[in-house]
């Protein structure tokens, strides 16, 4: 059975009343715990939904689900369809991706490793810092990271527990050590979830050079709605 792990703060979680039977669902919350039919499991408010997927991971690396769906609190923002894609989750979970892993969201982008094409200029970076991912990678993973990071928005994805059992618990002990000290993890992770779990996320060679693809057509969005199979 596929499980979606939310990641909330202060979200209207009525949405989950809806989802398709044959979904467990897990709930941890960072914020107020509100009235609605799913129990939640209290957080500190720290390291984004970054710590909230490693902490999950930690905490039941013995008992993983087949496939995890990792979400945010609110999932439709950058995935407006997610609970079709959900349903096709629960109805045959052998579609999701060949490799393990899939990105959930309608627009792959890239930045660099100072941050500068997509986090300095973001409208919420109100004073225009940089993003050291360089420096995120080399305290994850003891290494200089690439010049870019291609990935979709969001950080919302699925993996399947054979390939996160491919890192010892103690690499996402490191990892969650990461997301509570490193400065802005939780935007180094969005970048780098296909990194952590060592698989390929976007094909390079699909992607053909690409910085940009909107694989969905999305609001105030005239581009062209660009379809992404993800098993090629």
């Amino acid at each position: 059975m596929p499980e979606l792990v939310v990641a909330h703060y202060t979200e209207n979680l009525n949405w989950l009343g809806n989802l398709p039977a044959g979904l467990a669902i897990t709930v941890y919350t960072k914020g107020v715990d509100e009235q609605h039919a799913h129990k939640t499991t209290p957080l500190p408010n720290i390291g984004r939904e970054a710590h909230t997927y490693l902490h999950h991971i930690i905490d039941r690396y013995d008992s993983l689900a087949e496939w995890t769906i990792f979400c945010q609190g609110k999932p439709f923002d950058h995935a407006y369809d997610f609970k079709k894609t959900l349903r096709e989750f629960v109805t045959d979970p052998d579609t999701i991706s060949p490799t393990g892993f899939r990105w959930l969201g309608h627009l792959i982008d890239t930045d660099d490793k100072q941050g500068n094409r997509l986090f300095r200029p973001w409208s919420k970076n109100e004073d225009g810092r940089g993003l050291d991912l360089n420096g995120f990678h080399l305290a994850l993973f003891g290494a200089d990271g690439p010049d870019q990071y291609t990935f979709v928005l969001g950080a919302q994805f699925a993996v399947q527990r054979s390939v996160i059992l491919r890192q010892p618990v103690s690499f996402y002990e490191r990892a969650l050590a990461v997301a509570i000290a490193f400065p802005d993890a939780a935007h180094c992770y969005e970048r780098s979830w296909d990194r952590v779990f060592n698989v390929v996320g976007i094909d390079p060679d699909w992607l053909a050079g690409r910085q940009t693809v909107y694989l969905k057509p999305m609001k105030h969005q005239q581009t062209r709605s660009l379809i992404y199979d993800q098993a090629r």
